[in-house]
């Protein structure tokens, strides 16, 4: 049999015709990507699909330097390279020499070149980061006049705090000159004096959010003196703003729940602070009046007043019962005087005369107290309660008596009486 040929010759003949053409030998094929395997070795796998059909594709390892980027599953990218047979299998594929992404694929390249730049920079290092103010009165708002994210801010700041002055700056988003109306609004608020502002807008494609991937926008966020909100799309959508305003969130309903202060939680917050306050007051109060009882005590003890009080209290007790230690004194002193003047009475000359005694003497002016002191014709005197007697004695007569005691009392006499004439 004539014109049999192998599998590898026909292999062989194949591939000789791929690497004839030379269309085939350099050629883009635009497609997105699928079945991506980043092998140990440094080669690429992977496959170029569109609507209609797939090819296999491969980037070995040496040359990885036409590849600026990370591969990524579904990304729309263009691939230069040559198609040629694999001869042991038997199938084509296109062997690339460089890759680049595709229309939106170009932007993201871009996204991705200045992330890194600014990043670089350390626009977006969290020591740059300015705090969001909890509690504002004025908000400021960069985004389409019209557009779905200035009615979601207002109703949800709204809501949570009717209170708050909302500022909008009417900003083109997307389209030619957007990129200056953002950085002039961020600039004119900034000037204002707003408490924070919101930049962002409603979701779109990267096209329509390009604006707010521009270096120029994200500069302004930076050099912004007012702390910045980042929101532009929807939770998936990812914008240079993002990175270097003060904090991001995923939508602008999301954005106003972070700008503005729930008021109701304040005020309850305040009734809970105003409830503990007075408690702790009344504490207080109750406290100090405590001490101030504690120190009136002491001082009332202290008090010289007090005690000058209580010294003359004393003293007056002292002296009353000096008074009356004194007047039962002098009360028995003069009972005891009645007794001496009584007793002294009893003794007196005097008195004894008045009773009709009388007192002899003689004329030396001698008592004359018996009857052997007496001469016959000797003058006496005799002493009476109103004069002197003068008589002369004619005799003496001895008559027994009794003995008279201190107390001018007669006793009798304990011998026996003797009596001579």
């Amino acid at each position: 049999m004539k014109n049999v040929y192998t599998v590898k010759q026909v292999n062989s003949y194949i591939k000789n015709m791929f690497t004839q053409d030379f269309m085939l030998n350099r050629i883009y094929v635009k497609g997105e990507v699928s079945n991506l395997k980043y092998h140990t070795s440094g080669h690429i796998y992977f496959s170029l699909k569109d609507e209609s059909g797939t090819i296999a594709c491969v980037m070995f390892a040496g040359s990885r330097s036409g590849l600026s980027f990370h591969m990524e599953e579904g990304q729309q990218v263009v691939v230069l390279g040559a198609v040629s047979v694999y001869e042991r299998d038997g199938k084509y594929q296109l062997y690339a020499r460089e890759i680049i992404l595709d229309g939106a694929g170009l932007l993201y390249e871009r996204f991705e070149a200045l992330k890194k730049e600014l990043e670089e920079m350390g626009m977006f290092a969290p020591e740059y980061k300015q705090p969001i103010p909890k509690y504002i009165q004025k908000l400021g708002i960069v985004t389409a006049a019209t557009g779905a994210a200035v009615r979601d801010i207002q109703n949800v700041a709204g809501r949570r705090n009717p209170y708050v002055q909302l500022i909008l700056y009417p900003a083109q988003v997307q389209g030619i000159g957007a990129k200056e109306s953002i950085v002039k609004g961020i600039e004119m608020l900034d000037a204002y004096g707003v408490d924070t502002i919101i930049v962002g807008r409603g979701g779109g494609s990267i096209e329509e959010l390009w604006a707010f991937n521009e270096e120029e926008v994200a500069r302004a966020i930076f050099e912004c003196r007012t702390p910045i909100i980042s929101a532009v799309g929807h939770e998936t959508d990812t914008t240079i703003a993002d990175y270097a305003a003060d904090l991001r969130a995923p939508t602008p309903s999301a954005a106003a729940e972070l700008a503005v202060f729930e008021i109701q939680d304040l005020l309850g917050r305040l009734e809970e602070y105003h409830a503990k306050l007075n408690r702790e007051l009344q504490q207080q109060i109750a406290q100090k009046r405590q001490g101030l009882k504690l120190y009136e005590n002491k001082l009332s003890y202290l008090n010289p007043k007090s005690q000058i009080e209580e010294k003359k209290q004393h003293y007056e007790s002292i002296q009353i019962r000096l008074e009356s230690a004194m007047k039962t004194r002098i009360l028995t002193s003069r009972q005891e005087l009645r007794l001496y003047i009584e007793r002294m009475k009893g003794l007196s000359p005097l008195d004894k005369l008045n009773q009709g005694f009388s007192y002899v003497e003689n004329e030396a002016h001698k008592a004359v107290t018996s009857i052997s002191q007496v001469k016959s014709g000797e003058t006496l005197l005799i002493q009476v309660s109103d004069g002197t007697i003068e008589a002369r004695s004619i005799g003496t007569k001895q008559v027994e008596r009794g003995v008279f005691d201190d107390t001018g009392f007669e006793t009798k006499r304990n011998t026996d009486d003797r009596r001579s004439f």
